[in-house]
């Protein structure tokens, strides 16, 4: 399945729009027409008469929403004899049913929390310095203490970015739609906004198109656009296919250019709000996750008003959505007027003198 490469900017003309906050998600330059969605809804249509009825949910179908792998992995697992079902070799189209125990590689898994939810998908703007990870040895500051509690189940990233590198981050609990987010074969484009230093040539920009030879294989970008730059410093912004580690950086580095500055602006069709201020995080509203499931074959999710996130719902982590300045200025205020109702203590409100005989011992 390949889709429509293109910048920001080229998908950017494509929506007329004046004096209005860019598009968070925008599909349109990845359909072909409408057919994709009418036949996902067909086959969504066609699962559920088959299953109605059935008790439970095939286990790679709950363990993938878990996130602990995808739906062939699981099937791939239970024909290993990885899988035990209540003590006995799982196997292909048994399901979970409520009391049923799971262990995989003889460690039980706790699938009752994998039960259906709404899909809830976040954007988060990653600065450098921390990294990817639930937990790190070195001490580092990792992006999961930064994200906002579930009630159920767990936040699963899709996708990595280093720690010098910055920008957008998505977070679902949705393993289905994580994978198919981050699998090969979906061809998913990410762009990235890059200051490189030096001046670069038209047979630079050429190379990297058509590919260079890494200690992993063949690498190219495909999308190259100037945008803009002061002095030595060169801004462009580059769209690749691929999620090999530091891809974007060691092309550059391939061609002995020095990347001084790497933001990821994209994935997909989804991009990062204009406004969204590092540590912050954006919840998809019911439209935009719509059109997310909608984009990787996924049916659509009817929720209750309770769970629909805000058309205008940012998370404030750490302070972040107020500048320095105006937080020193409002703490200020406050101390002032607070001194301005403080009392003197009068006789009867004096603090008592210490008692020697009640000083505790040491």
């Amino acid at each position: 399945m390949r889709y429509y490469l293109g910048s920001r900017f080229n998908i950017r003309k494509k929506i007329t729009r004046v004096k209005t906050q860019a598009p968070i998600i925008n599909v349109k330059p990845y359909l072909e027409d409408e057919e994709r969605a009418e036949a996902t809804k067909k086959l969504d249509a066609a699962g559920d008469k088959k299953s109605a009825g059935i008790e439970g949910e095939r286990i790679q179908k709950v363990l993938a929403r878990g996130g602990v792998g995808s739906r062939r992995e699981v099937e791939s697992w239970i024909k290993e004899g990885l899988m035990t079902l209540n003590g006995m070799p799982a196997k292909l189209g048994d399901r979970l049913k409520e009391g049923d125990t799971v262990n995989l590689r003889g460690r039980p898994l706790r699938w009752e929390r994998f039960g259906i939810q709404p899909t809830q998908v976040i954007i988060y703007h990653k600065p450098t310095g921390e990294v990817v990870t639930r937990k790190d040895p070195e001490g580092r500051p990792v992006v999961f203490k930064q994200l906002p509690k579930l009630l159920k189940g767990r936040w699963i990233a899709v996708g990595r970015l280093d720690i010098n590198t910055q920008g957008l981050l998505l977070f679902t609990n949705n393993g289905e739609l994580a994978n198919r987010l981050m699998h090969p074969s979906f061809e998913i484009d990410r762009e990235y906004a890059v200051r490189i230093l030096g001046e670069v040539s038209e047979e630079n920009l050429t190379q990297l198109k058509e590919g260079v030879q890494l200690e992993d294989g063949m690498a190219k970008f495909d999308d190259i656009q100037f945008n803009g730059g002061e002095g030595a410093n060169r801004w462009y912004h580059v769209t690749v296919t691929e999620g090999r580690n530091r891809l974007v950086r060691r092309l550059w580095e391939a061609l002995e250019f020095q990347v001084s500055r790497l933001m990821r602006v994209r994935y997909g069709p989804i991009f990062l709000p204009d406004g969204l201020g590092a540590r912050q995080t954006h919840e998809l509203t019911q439209k935009e996750l719509d059109d997310l499931l909608t984009f990787v074959g996924l049916p659509t999710e009817k929720i209750s008003p309770s769970f629909a996130p805000r058309a205008d719902k940012v998370s404030k982590q750490r302070g972040a959505s107020k500048p320095r300045l105006q937080q020193e200025k409002e703490r200020e205020n406050a101390e002032i007027s607070r001194s301005r109702f403080k009392k003197t203590p009068g006789k009867n409100e004096r603090k008592p003198a210490f008692n020697k005989q009640k000083r505790t011992r040491t």
